[in-house]
């Protein structure tokens, strides 16, 4: 066989190689992503029925708001790190609830109360921006982020206490298990 012949060969056999250690390695990244959006959402699925997963949450991100209440002056890296945290924690329990809570709750005869909910996630978008505008500015940003924490608690506590009991007793059980299904596809979406 020719030098040609054999580095013809070669180039091939060395393609088709690469093209097969391309598709291996995409479809590792590919199970990777998929794996970490089942290891986010894990802990809420976890939790059982959708208003306990809701409340754990909940419970999250109030342990979010403890780390950045103990970030002091010099900390803003670690303080920029955790409000991303926070966003993206809170982003993702607002699709969950917007996207199939409150529109059970719409279904349900209580598209009121839902209204008010999915408004006062229109404020916790504009806290998450006030404070990205003070991340240097410790003083402000621990008023703002106190500020920001009361409203929220005030929230939670409101569907906790009152609302999702409300939804919960006016579904049955199957209807439940449906809303405790998709909240979950939800969240997966942004996991």
């Amino acid at each position: 066989m020719g030098a040609q012949a054999t580095f013809r060969r070669i180039t091939h056999s060395g393609s088709r190689d690469a093209l097969i250690g391309a598709g291996i390695g995409a479809g590792l990244a590919l199970i990777g992503a998929v794996g970490r959006k089942f290891a986010v959402q894990a802990p809420t699925a976890l939790a059982g029925d959708w208003d306990k997963a809701l409340a754990l949450e909940h419970k999250m991100a109030l342990a979010l708001f403890d780390k950045l209440q103990q970030t002091g002056p010099e900390a803003n890296g670690r303080r920029a790190t955790l409000l991303t945290q926070l966003k993206h924690a809170l982003g993702k329990h607002a699709m969950e609830e917007e996207n199939a809570i409150y529109a059970a709750m719409r279904l349900a005869g209580m598209k009121e109360e839902a209204d008010t909910l999915t408004g006062e996630h229109g404020y916790v978008k504009q806290y998450l921006y006030e404070l990205g505008d003070l991340l240097k500015d410790h003083a402000a940003f621990q008023a703002k982020l106190a500020s920001f924490r009361a409203d929220i608690e005030a929230h939670m506590r409101g569907e906790e206490d009152e609302l999702f009991p409300r939804l919960k007793e006016g579904l049955d059980r199957a209807a439940n298990g449906t809303l405790t299904r998709r909240m979950n596809q939800e969240g997966l979406k942004l996991a």
